[in-house]
């Protein structure tokens, strides 16, 4: 798929299933700073291509902030969240840095609270759906799609929502990420299109890597159906994102900044778009979109139909909603915000010279297959992923300063299996599905103790085991 290019009977190419590799680490981590039990066997040699140029010398960079400490880890600036920017990331829609050095608000955490022993929790009693896929009233072509995906039996958000929504209801969905609630809304969206040839949809998200998300799985369900997609997200030629939307498309998923831009230009027309989905809405907020959402929605058509996923639903989405929506269907499948099944502990480290050593021994350990490591900033991570790609793991990155074809890449090799490493900032924990992740490892401190909880929650997903490490440098 090119990104910027037209969805809707492309290829599909679902994420190859892995095998995750048994152990429990966090158990068998010692109490004393930096000791840690077992050194096995590298688990992977350096890739054929050359190494990346720039990667920090032992002993430099190597480490991230002294826990408690005024200076961040890596160089690099820090930022508010703008255009799918946090921490360190620059806005592709134009946010401007604050400066450097800033100190961490995550170094006051209290450390304990990285802490958590997994528990063997009895089973939960399955959800019992009302409905099959097969049961719902869509187009049989649509269905057809459906069960070539795999689908059969829907979760809770999507045994909920997809009947309010293809009855023309406003929804509210509080759903953890991993619930399946992109299907909740494109299914019934992509029948309607199907019933009604000129409706439109514009799907709004927080960031690239959420919207190539949504993408993916709308070329999926609309294989063969003649409904066209385009990706309007920053990071890539808004020239070719021009031509694309000058053609035959109905759905529009893009993220705010980019979304403004173009209708600034006078290239999207929100007037023509009368069914709205806003995802992850919490995200959206907490990276600073406000103003931009405000500023799509009010060139949408009045009488509109708006569907409005969120994580939570604090007072400022509430306020945000209530205005948008007319006598809305709320469905919340909320469950627990950190998983019992993954296992938190953290990693004590002298100094910042051990911890990068460190971070090496811990990715040799047997069981450690599908790792997603945590840092503050693009330029950190940038330089923690080509250290260890030189010293022989494989091992990638995302961040703001990548394009978005190499964060595309980069994630798509992790997801199969190609890489055994991604080294992300923020960005990555956003709403973004990638199985089978069996460690996450938090090398900076985030900034508040709910980026840890979306962190460690890209592991231990759909009742599987996880494991989460957070290094504290210090005592």
């Amino acid at each position: 798929m090119v990104l910027g290019g037209m969805g809707g009977g492309g290829r599909y190419e679902p994420p190859r299933k892995r095998t995750k590799g048994g152990g429990n680490f966090a158990a068998r981590l010692n109490s004393g700073p930096g000791v840690i039990g077992g050194d096995g066997p590298s688990r992977s040699a350096a890739p054929s291509r050359a190494p990346r140029t720039g990667s920090f010398s032992r002993g430099e960079s190597r480490g991230a902030s002294r826990f408690g400490s005024s200076r961040p880890s890596f160089s690099g600036q820090r930022t508010g969240a703008f255009g799918g920017a946090r921490n360190g990331e620059r806005s592709s829609f134009g946010g401007q840095s604050r400066g450097r050095n800033n100190r961490n608000p995550g170094e006051n955490i209290d450390v304990t609270r990285f802490v958590n022993r997994s528990v063997t929790v009895a089973e939960e009693k399955a959800y019992l759906p009302t409905n099959q896929f097969n049961d719902f009233n869509i187009d049989e072509r649509l269905k057809k799609n459906i069960a070539q995906k795999g689908y059969v039996i829907p979760t809770a958000i999507q045994d909920q929502c997809i009947p309010s929504v293809l009855r023309g209801s406003d929804m509210i969905g509080i759903a953890n990420t991993g619930e399946g609630k992109t299907a909740a809304f494109l299914i019934p969206l992509i029948n309607k299109m199907l019933l009604h040839p000129t409706a439109k949809v514009l799907v709004v998200v927080p960031t690239r890597e959420l919207a190539l998300q949504i993408d993916e799985e709308f070329m999926g369900f609309s294989r063969s159906l003649g409904i066209y997609s385009v990706l309007l997200v920053g990071g890539v030629s808004i020239n070719m994102q021009i031509e694309r939307l000058r053609r035959k498309v109905r759905m529009v998923i893009g993220t705010p900044g980019r979304l403004r831009d173009l209708i600034e230009r006078r290239e999207l027309n929100l007037a023509e778009y009368q069914n709205l989905v806003l995802d992850e809405a919490d995200r959206m907020l907490d990276m600073g979109f406000i103003n931009d959402i405000k500023y799509l929605i009010e060139r949408l058509p009045k009488e509109r139909h708006t569907l409005f996923f969120s994580a939570t639903f604090s007072r400022e989405i509430e306020l945000l909603a209530k205005p948008l929506l007319v006598d809305p269907i709320r469905v919340s499948v909320k469950k627990q915000d950190t998983a019992k099944n993954v296992e938190q502990d953290i990693v004590r480290v002298r100094d910042k010279t051990e911890k990068y050593d460190k971070l090496c021994e811990l990715l040799r350990q047997p069981g450690f297959g599908k790792v997603l490591v945590f840092g503050r900033t693009k330029h950190g991570v940038e330089k923690l992923s080509q250290s260890l790609f030189r010293d022989g793991f494989k091992s990638a990155s995302i961040h703001g300063n990548k394009s978005q074809p190499q964060r595309q890449r980069a994630l798509k090799d992790f997801k199969d299996d190609r890489v055994q490493i991604l080294v992300a900032t923020d960005v990555a924990a956003r709403g973004l599905d990638i199985p089978n992740v069996t460690h996450v490892i938090n090398y900076e401190v985030p900034s508040s103790f709910e980026d840890y909880v979306h962190r460690i929650g890209r592991t231990g997903r759909a009742g599987k085991k996880g494991n989460a490490l957070t290094f504290v440098e210090g005592k």
